[in-house]
């Protein structure tokens, strides 16, 4: 999952998950994150998930984005770029994996564990008679 954190503007210290793709930014209600900053267009830029080059950034014509300080049109985006347009500033992180559950692994263990001991003592009893 990638996640956004938003640095300045009216949402600051705001984190917003990204869940589908392409994801929209910009002043537009249907956007997929709605800034009200100066500057910020109507769907300013998307990200997309491509499987050959991973997370890009795609602007609309004549916008301005900047990517850590560089002007871009398209780039690719890696952990922890600052994306710089109008007078909003956000971080491109990638979130935390969810960590499965491992109950079942973990009473499968300890069944195992009381068989094999089940089965010694049971093997050290007619051992012993």
């Amino acid at each position: 999952m990638v996640q956004f954190r938003i640095l300045s503007g009216k949402k600051a210290g705001d984190l917003q998950v990204v869940r589908h793709f392409p994801f929209r930014i910009g002043r537009a209600a249907g956007d997929d994150l709605c800034l009200d900053d100066a500057g910020v267009w109507d769907s300013h830029l998307t990200l997309e998930l491509q499987k050959e080059t991973g997370f890009t950034l795609e602007t609309t014509a004549d916008a301005f984005v900047a990517v850590n300080d560089q002007p871009q049109t398209s780039a690719r985006l890696r952990n922890g770029d600052i994306i710089s347009f109008g007078s909003a500033k956000i971080q491109f992180w990638l979130a935390a994996p969810r960590q499965r559950g491992l109950r079942f692994r973990e009473a499968f263990v300890w069944a195992i564990l009381v068989a094999v001991t089940a089965a010694q003592c049971g093997l050290i009893y007619r051992l012993l008679r």
